[in-house]
């Protein structure tokens, strides 16, 4: 932290000046740091626990640290997970035992990108932070759920940050304009509100993104005009979309679009198909999943469904992007207008369970091919009844369930199915 102008780097990104130095300069995450909210009470009470900030890039994890440590007066130590191992934790934890047993400040360690430690790597930390040697703030943009050993888990309290509204970005915006110390400068061109706008979609909530475009904005205006346009934000802004294919994003893309499908909503479903394929999801898992969705939600109410969706999954096998996506976009708006029936699924399950309740019941006799001699002695075959000679093609009679199931009942036809 700094307290004036002598302390300040000016070559570093105008996301790092304005990084903010206490709470109160924090803007978003109201859930979590407004008046009498869970987070904030706990860092102003001195009784913050170990803990887990879980969110998006740019949403304020490690500035939350930083003012975390300002505010607690605790000795306090920064670890990346990408270039840091167990035996940097080991230090760090010595160097923590050492303070505690010479009556120092407690220690905070903050540990960057806690999802990429592998489960040794959390391991090393476990028994620090159960007696309280340290105090733990991981960050992760993945669901710490999955990316964070439970034992470490169940030690520590997750918060949850959201992606800052495009509003509060601007109001960051401003401040860096207005800043002439830690901003862009004593003398700020002139910013139209539309470039502001544009530049607080950059990144998609993601505050440091919008900061430093914001930067190159400015220099760029600098050298030309001397004002900063939408023009000015579109030639000097990378906008990406914020997207992975192992992580929280690729999830919660595939899952509204899943959704979008099954709810019978044409255009949301193509957006979201549009979001997975433009930040570069491989085509063949969104063609894999609209086969299971013709199966699974529209089922027997449209059987045309799948083999259109198994059409749109072997267009995408033979021609790939960009063409593929007018196949994936057809199938994906058919299946979302189709009439809905998950029946096959219902009925499956069911049987599954039957299988699993009874175990391999034996198959009856009467259904057994009679391959041999020894075979029709034993009974193979005997009694059965060929559908094709009895009137519509079905033997009134014929049982085709294991005698301990007989009777039961797994189909359950949807009033939406199709009658063949």
């Amino acid at each position: 932290m700094f307290d004036s102008a002598r302390d300040l780097d000016r070559g570093a990104p105008l996301a790092a000046r304005m990084r903010p130095r206490s709470l109160d300069e924090i803007v978003g995450q109201e859930h979590l740091l407004g008046a009498n909210a869970p987070l904030r009470r706990a860092i102003e009470s001195g009784a913050l626990p170990s803990c887990v900030l879980w969110g998006p890039p740019g949403c304020g994890k490690t500035t939350i640290a930083r003012v975390v440590a300002g505010v607690s007066g605790m000795r306090f130590t920064t670890l990346s997970a990408v270039s840091s191992g167990v035996s940097d934790l080991r230090r760090v934890i010595g160097e923590a035992e050492t303070g505690r047993r010479d009556g120092l400040a407690r220690s905070i360690l903050f540990i960057d990108e806690i999802h990429r430690f592998n489960k040794s790597q959390q391991d090393a930390v476990l028994h620090a932070v159960e007696d309280g040697t340290i105090t733990l703030i991981g960050a992760t943009t993945e669901n710490p759920s999955f990316e964070v050993i439970a034992p470490l888990l169940s030690r520590a309290r997750v918060f949850k940050l959201e992606p800052l509204r495009a509003e509060e970005i601007v109001e960051l915006l401003d401040r860096a304009l207005a800043d002439e110390i830690r901003g862009v400068g004593p003398s700020p061109p002139e910013v139209d509100d539309a470039a502001l706008d544009a530049l607080a979609r950059v990144g998609g909530g993601d505050a440091r993104a919008a900061l430093n475009a914001l930067d190159a904005a400015v220099r760029d205006a600098a050298s030309r005009s001397g004002r900063v346009t939408v023009e000015t934000v579109a030639s000097v802004a990378q906008r990406a979309l914020p997207y992975d294919k192992d992580g929280d994003a690729h999830f919660d893309a595939i899952s509204a679009f899943i959704k979008s499908v099954r709810g019978s909503d044409a255009d949301a479903s193509v957006y979201w198909l549009a979001r997975l394929l433009e930040a570069g999801e491989d085509p063949m898992f969104v063609a894999r999943r609209i086969v299971i969705l013709a199966a699974e939600d529209i089922g027997l109410a449209d059987p045309q469904a799948l083999p259109l969706a198994v059409a749109a999954q072997q267009a995408t096998h033979l021609i790939g992007m960009p063409e593929c996506s007018l196949a994936l976009s057809e199938a994906a708006i058919y299946l979302a207008r189709a009439p809905k029936s998950n029946s096959a699924m219902r009925a499956y399950r069911a049987a599954a369970g039957a299988v699993h309740e009874h175990g391999a019941l034996p198959v009856p006799l009467h259904l057994r091919n009679a391959s041999t001699g020894l075979m029709s002695h034993h009974g193979y075959g005997r009694g059965y009844q060929y559908a094709h000679d009895y009137d519509g093609g079905i033997a009134p009679d014929q049982r085709h369930l294991p005698e301990e199931i007989s009777g039961a009942v797994f189909y359950e036809p949807s009033e939406r199915d199709a009658t063949p």
